[in-house]
């Protein structure tokens, strides 16, 4: 339990109304995107510049007080839950959009600022900032660094690591730093920079950041790919790429997340089919048009039952809609959703469908696949209910086994979603022990007193 006195100081630093103690305001901090884990803090606290944040960690650090970074709180792996309570130092007070240079396609912003917010000013500009996770009218720039955030968009253009410059970082000691820089180029001294992209909050507070951005794409087009058989679908992903077309985004729809698609919204989506393909091609008109006709002649040629361009802006954009509302369908048809964000090479994910169903089939459960096909990045899903003890530990194996599985096809236990408090048993099995141990010794240097978000990455 946190000192009153403690209490008393943070109002100080940032002001009596930024200081919140109530029941009410504890319970909404205490969760994240998921309600998987739940654990409430002791006060959350909202600064609203470096300075503060430096006092705040200064404090914590002093006393010993566990602080939990969170922004809109949108991440689904537990990372911004207080799973210790002590301090929510949530940043989405910190909002402010610094600079847009168009000349060197770079933009300075503060952590707590929106990336739909974002994508919106340098719209006006004629330029975006790729990474693209479907959270974006939520979702802050500091926490989709720390979990090195992903999206649809990272087949073509890769994920947060790529488009971050430097950042401005407060330490757990309250000491500021600024690591990289403004340039596309930069090899002086370690890449300490990269050691806060994807530390879950665990090593600093990001309140600051440099990034790379890049000029709208004048062109796009949608296809649409049907199959009666999602093993096809996956196929088709690495065919495509392989002929030499690169599409900005690849995403997968199984049956299930059809079906409750038209429910949600009816668009005339096939109801029947058991799985769909949606690209996107961007760049110039010419290319796009090739791109879009190869990737149609390439689907026919490996299963699709039906394939159909998007005749204007706004029927793809009803197409994306839907691909959105995928993983709102999922969440909000079970009390507990057991769902991950395993990652394997393109070339095997029909390997990781076939086997996800057959470890589905071995227990009797309803399996839901969603994903970031592009990239290799499925979301498997269990509908489950934490209160049913039977049918949730069957779900729990079930998941373990199809996270092993991607494992073993060459993958990785997480693309997007972090480690945070879903994944660490896994973390701790699959990760060479030295690698391991260095990160905790990375930890222990930069957070003697283990502050940081404790509890996180490893048991």
């Amino acid at each position: 339990m946190i000192k009153t006195a403690v209490i008393e100081e943070l109002k100080k630093i940032v002001g009596e109304g930024e200081v919140l103690t109530t029941k009410e305001a504890l319970k909404a901090y205490s969760y994240d995107g998921t309600t998987n884990w739940i654990r409430e803090p002791d006060v959350v606290v909202f600064p609203k510049n470096t300075i503060q944040i430096s006092e705040i960690l200064k404090v914590a650090n002093r006393e010993k007080v566990p602080v939990t970074p969170r922004g809109g709180g949108t991440n689904v792996s537990g990372g911004s839950v207080p799973w210790m309570g002590g301090i929510v130092l949530c940043t989405t007070k910190m909002n402010n959009i610094l600079k847009i240079d168009k000349e060197n396609l770079t933009c300075t912003v503060e952590c707590g600022v929106v990336l739909q917010d974002l994508n919106n000013a340098l719209l006006k500009e004629g330029l975006f900032f790729p990474p693209d996770p479907q959270s974006f009218l939520g979702a802050t720039i500091g926490g989709i660094i720390a979990e090195n955030a992903g999206g649809p968009a990272c087949v073509k253009y890769g994920v947060t690591k790529q488009y971050v410059l430097g950042l401005e970082v407060v330490l757990p000691t309250g000491e500021v730093v600024n690591l990289g820089g403004r340039t596309l180029k930069n090899v002086v001294g370690y890449d300490l920079l990269h050691l806060f992209i994807s530390s879950e909050g665990t090593l600093g507070v990001i309140t600051k950041a440099e990034l790379k951005l890049n000029p709208l794409p004048p062109s796009r087009k949608t296809i649409v790919a049907v199959y009666d058989d999602v093993t096809k679908a996956g196929e088709t992903v690495f065919r495509v790429l392989e002929n030499g077309v690169i599409p900005g985004k690849i995403e997968l729809l199984d049956n299930w997340v059809i079906n409750r698609i038209e429910e949600m919204m009816p668009m005339g989506l096939p109801r029947d089919a058991d799985a769909m393909l949606l690209f996107e091609c961007d760049g110039i008109d010419e290319a796009v048009q090739k791109e879009t006709e190869k990737v149609v002649d390439i689907s026919k040629k490996y299963g699709a039952t039906d394939v159909r361009v998007a005749k204007d802006t706004d029927e793809a954009n009803r197409y994306w809609m839907a691909r959105r509302a995928g993983f709102a369908a999922v969440f909000g048809k079970a009390k507990t959703v057991l769902s991950e964000d395993v990652t394997v090479p393109r070339g095997k994910i029909p390997d990781l469908i076939k086997k996800s169903k057959e470890i589905a089939k071995k227990y009797g459960l309803e399996l839901v696949m969603l994903g970031h096909a592009g990239d290799g990045n499925l979301h498997p899903s269990f509908l489950t209910d934490i209160s049913n003890k039977e049918h949730y530990e069957k779900a729990t194996k079930a998941m373990e086994e199809i996270i092993y599985a991607a494992v073993e096809l060459g993958g990785v236990l997480s693309g997007e979603h972090g480690i945070g408090l879903e994944k660490q048993k896994f973390f701790t099995r699959v990760t060479d022990p030295k690698v391991v141990d260095l990160m905790k010794k990375i930890k222990a240097l930069l957070d003697p007193n283990n502050i940081m978000n404790p509890g996180k990455i490893w048991e």
